[in-house]
Parts: structure tokens; C-alpha cells; sequence
């Protein structure tokens, strides 16, 4: 509707990511010093909730932009202090269900989403505008449901903050070794592994580009999110749960090798009856990774940190997805989508040999 193209779309995306990137590691810290982190929690998702539903009124893609921006700021805002909370529920055997479950009701709500978008646009066709706008209901009541969260404002302990307990009457404790690391060596490899493998990783929006495409028309695209969605929710769970038995690294090694499967056929395929499975499989790869990746952060990370952990994490997450978007809409429009695609399965391809390097098993 707003004439944009392959390159704006890129860098809409992949602006929007990187805008709350840092606000990432600051709303991090904050977490890591704050006893209540449902404040900030709730600041990010208000913000969000009320910033996208203008782009009903947006005239350009440039205000599609500014709004995206601001929607992801409340994203960098609530993420971090929201990954912590779920890390002090969890315990080092269960870390791996908990983030599963958590990925699992995200994407049950973008399943209902673009279903709903679905049944409005075929009632309604062409209102994209009143369809946008509706957005600030499920907003509302999600920033409602927050209010209802029991946070636990247990203090941490003196083996949580990294700190010696008081000494028994009579005992001298010697001075523990002073170091200027806050993180293991092995948290900052597999920060570099992921922020390699999210060079590769463009907004799932060039994804369904082709799509569009290749099916000749957008009508079909909420059904098609809708339905990528559903495979997310089904396998993250059990992906979570199963890197809780066998280990972060082998469940994450798996999801990486599907996505590089995924790009790699939609490079040289432009068939629907081929895209659309390939797109549907894709989904494993959420599930198999987003809750994983959080649990193994969770693992890596000293308690007293993992504000600032999780921080750092999104932070490679949404840099990765800004130099990946941008580098993605060059090769589309300047080579070829497949070359755009090609790139992609080949750095994660890269990045899964690396994984099994920098991180133990």
C-alpha cells in the first residue's frame, strides 16, 4: 500500500530490531539492580501496545519506520528484566521447559493473531488500516494481565551474588581472587558463535516476500504466519524440555542445521507446493532453539548478572537481525533472492560446526 520494496523493507525490520538492542543491556542492568522487575516489564509492553496501532494512520513507509521503532523500544525495554523473572521460577533442571512453555505461549498468540487478521480481511478485504488499529485490544489486555503477576521479591543469596558468606566466630576467611570478568569465557564464545549465525538471520518478513510472490497475491499471508506459528508452539515445549536431558548445544546445533536446510531450499526453489512445507518446517527451528538459547544464557550467566545476560543476548539478537536485514535486501535486489538465501544457510551452516567448538557439551 505504502510502495516500499525488498530494501526498505530491510531496513524497517532491521532498524526496528537494532533500535532496542541497547536499551536491551541498559533495561538489563536495571533488572539486575532492581528488586521488582514487573515495573519495567510492564513499562515495555504499554509502550509497545500503544505505539503500534498507528500504523493505521501511517502515509509513508518512513512512518511505518518511526512507528516500528518505538514499538521495538518497548520490546528492548520489558525483554531482559522478563527473561530474569522467568530464570528465578526455573531451576538448572527445568530452565529448558520454562523457556519452552514461555516461547509456546508467545506463539499461540501470534497463531490466534493472524488468524483472526485472516477472518477480518475476508470479511473485510483491503482494511488494513481498521486492521491495524483493532491491535490495541489484545494490547490493552495483555498490559491488564501483567498487573496479575505475583513477582518474587526474595532477596538473593550471598552464592547467588558471587559473594563469601559471613564467617562462623573464631574462622578467618581468606580474601577470595578479585577479577574484572563478569561473565565466563564460555558465555562470550557462544555470544560470538550466535552473533556469527544472526548475520545470516534477515527479518522472517523476506520469507514471506516470496511467498507473496510466489503465490501472487497477499491475502494468504496471515494464514501462512498463522499456521508457522502453530509449528512453533507445538515443538517448543518439547524442544525446551528435550535440551533439559540432552544438553543446550545438541538441541540448538539441530535447530541451526534446520534453518540452514530452509534457506537453502528457498534459494533454489520457486515452487509453492515446495515453498509452503519448507516454510512450515522452518517453524522446528524456533522451537527448537528460542527457548534453548535462553536456558543455556541461564546456565552461562552468574544469577546476580542475568538482567545484564539477557541484555547482551537480545542485544546480539537484534544487531544480528539489523546487519542481516540490510545485508539481506542488498543481495535480494542487487544479485537474487536465492543468492540473499544462499548466504544465509551457509553462515548458519558455519555457525553450527563453531557451536560444538565453544561450548561444552
Amino acid at each position: 500500500m505504502l510502495g516500499a520494496g525488498a530494501l526498505s523493507l530491510g531496513l524497517i525490520e532491521g532498524a526496528a530490531e537494532a533500535a532496542n538492542s541497547l536499551l536491551k543491556i541498559a533495561s538489563g542492568r536495571l533488572a539486575d539492580r532492581s528488586r521488582a522487575k514487573r515495573p519495567i516489564v510492564l513499562a515495555g509492553y504499554a509502550l509497545s501496545s500503544a505505539v503500534r496501532p498507528m500504523i493505521a494512520v501511517a502515509q509513508s513507509w518512513g512512518q511505518v519506520l518511526a512507528i516500528r521503532l518505538v514499538d521495538r523500544v518497548g520490546k528492548g525495554v520489558r525483554s531482559a528484566p522478563r527473561d530474569a523473572l522467568l530464570a528465578g521460577w526455573a531451576t538448572e533442571r527445568t530452565r529448558g521447559r520454562v523457556y519452552g512453555f514461555h516461547r509456546a505461549m508467545d506463539h499461540t498468540g501470534a497463531v490466534i493473531g493472524p488468524l483472526a487478521a485472516t477472518l477480518f480481511l475476508y470479511c473485510y478485504p483491503g482494511e488494513y488500516r481498521t486492521l491495524f488499529a483493532l491491535t490495541i485490544i489484545p494490547g490493552a489486555v495483555a498490559v491488564v494481565l501483567i498487573l496479575f503477576v505475583d513477582e518474587d521479591h526474595r532477596r538473593l543469596t550471598p552464592a547467588e551474588l558471587d559473594i563469601p558468606a559471613p564467617a562462623a566466630p573464631g574462622i578467618t576467611l581468606v580474601a577470595p581472587q578479585l577479577t574484572t570478568e563478569i561473565f565466563p569465557q564460555e558465555f562470550k564464545r557462544f555470544m560470538l558463535v550466535l552473533m556469527l549465525f544472526m548475520l545470516g538471520n534477515s527479518t522472517d518478513a523476506f520469507l514471506l516476500l516470496k511467498l507473496t510472490e510466489t503465490a501472487g497475491g497477499v491475502q494468504y499471508v496471515p494464514l501462512m504466519w498463522s499456521a508457522l506459528h502453530v509449528v512453533k508452539a507445538a515443538v517448543s515445549v518439547y524442544g525446551g524440555a528435550w535440551s533439559d536431558v540432552i544438553g543446550r548445544r545438541a538441541v540448538i546445533a539441530t535447530g541451526w542445521i534446520v534453518y540452514a536446510a530452509v534457506y537453502a531450499g528457498f534459494a533454489v526453489s520457486s515452487s509453492l507446493s515446495t515453498l509452503l512445507p519448507l516454510f512450515l518446517l522452518y517453524g522446528l527451528y524456533f522451537g527448537l532453539t528460542e527457548g534453548t538459547e535462553k536456558a543455556l544464557v541461564a546456565d552461562l550467566a552468574p544469577a546476580s548478572r542475568r538482567g545484564l545476560a539477557f541484555g547482551i543476548y537480545n542485544a546480539v539478537l537484534g544487531l544480528g537481525a539489523l546487519a542481516a536485514s540490510v545485508l539481506f535486501g542488498v543481495l535480494w535486489t542487487a544479485v537474487s533472492p536465492a543468492a540473499a538465501f544462499g548466504v544465509g544457510a551457509a553462515l548458519a551452516l558455519a555457525s553450527t560446526g563453531l557451536l560444538f567448538v565453544v561450548v561444552r557439551k
